[in-house]
């Protein structure tokens, strides 16, 4: 039979797919969860993602759709199921990280019924671009988890890569982007982590 996929394939793709996402739990990030015992894994990170969401939108600069950056934080980083995690401060990386999660997208979307496969994509790509209300603040708070998390666990990462404070500023302004309340709050904490000695002071000049 030729035509749109009957009602039973388009359930065994959904599911394959949801199934394939059950990855995302293997997936280590650079960051430790809080008690410091182990390295959180993306799975954890989006779902964390989703509560900064819930709890934190009333300090979004502008107006936005909850549902939207649910979605957006909830997909954002199932590419790396094939991509891997690449460390924000990893200049090498970054350098093929677009390349390596487009291939990615082009897998795991695909795995839906297309047009599931399509609005997921578009979400995904709408994140990455930064433009709408919306991805800006999907983005803070998509920097600030990570951020919180160094700091809880006394800069360990940072520490264990040799990142300093100008370089955790530099990426992580872009919390300003989506939200100057909760940008303000964390260069406080910075300052607060630097004169503590948990972030490493910028190099001295000369």
């Amino acid at each position: 039979m030729t035509g749109a996929p009957q009602p039973a394939d388009r359930l065994s793709r959904q599911l394959d797919f949801l199934l394939e996402l059950d990855k995302a739990k293997t997936v280590l990030r650079r960051s430790y969860i809080t008690d410091g015992s182990r390295n959180e894994n993306d799975a954890e990170h989006m779902w964390h993602l989703a509560l900064f969401v819930l709890v934190l939108a009333e300090h979004a600069d502008e107006p936005v759709d909850i549902g939207r950056v649910l979605k957006m934080v909830l997909v954002h980083d199932i590419v790396e199921i094939d991509a891997g995690d690449t460390y924000i401060y990893d200049e090498v990386g970054k350098a093929t990280q677009a390349g390596r999660e487009a291939t990615a997208a082009d897998r795991l979307y695909g795995l839906l019924p297309p047009d599931q496969g399509a609005e997921l994509r578009a979400i995904w790509e709408e994140f990455e671009a930064r433009v709408t209300p919306e991805s800006r603040f999907a983005a803070a708070v998509d920097r600030l988890q990570p951020l919180l998390a160094n700091l809880a666990t006394d800069g360990r990462t940072w520490r264990e890569h040799g990142t300093t404070a100008d370089q955790v500023r530099a990426i992580n302004s872009k919390i300003g982007m989506g939200s100057s309340t909760l940008w303000e709050r964390a260069g406080r904490l910075l300052d607060e982590a630097v004169a503590d000695g948990r972030l490493a002071p910028p190099p001295q000049e000369g």
